[in-house]
């Protein structure tokens, strides 16, 4: 069985937004980018959310990202998985990344928008009991998974979904 480990953050000291995945699935591990998977509707919905154009190139659309304040990663930063899939990690193998120093590190960070019910569920059980009282304070939402396993909701009603719990503008 594949023992995988995540990436660095996308961040910067002044992100006030924290996205996070649970583990990059294997296409975008390949890759060594953020939701390189063609289908995951991430970088689709940065886009019409923020005008972070899905087409630039990946570096450029970090610097979107942190341009308006988002920092993005994984709540695991390594666990044993055969496939691509949340529901394929084994339980007893999930490690967090240090989110004490992330942080400590990222002072502004207010909101924290999990991409799926797996982030969610892994930093409520693996993080939150570890951290200082007020990081366990904030600000936190559980969004629709941008990934294409997730299909009981398109990418219109995925985006709404995300464009609502951010309190984002309409574009």
């Amino acid at each position: 069985m594949a023992r995988v480990r995540s990436f660095p953050p996308i961040s910067h000291p002044t992100a006030t937004v924290l996205l996070l995945g649970s583990m990059p699935g294997r296409a975008s591990l390949e890759a060594g980018q953020y939701y390189a998977h063609p289908r995951n509707a991430f970088w689709p919905l940065m886009e019409t959310l923020l005008g972070i154009y899905s087409a630039w190139p990946y570096e450029k659309r970090k610097s979107g990202l942190i341009d308006q304040k988002i920092a993005v990663w994984d709540v695991l930063q390594a666990c044993s998985r055969p496939g691509s899939l949340d529901s394929d990690i084994v339980p007893s193998s999930m490690r967090a990344n240090d989110f004490a120093r992330f942080f400590r590190e990222h002072p502004r960070i207010r909101l924290i928008g999990f991409n799926g019910a797996t982030a969610w569920q892994a930093y409520r059980r693996l993080v939150l009991p570890d951290l200082e009282p007020g990081h366990k304070a904030l600000w936190t939402v559980a969004l629709p998974s941008t990934s294409p396993a997730m299909a009981s909701l398109n990418v219109a009603a995925k985006t709404e979904a995300w464009r609502l719990a951010l309190g984002l503008e309409q574009r």
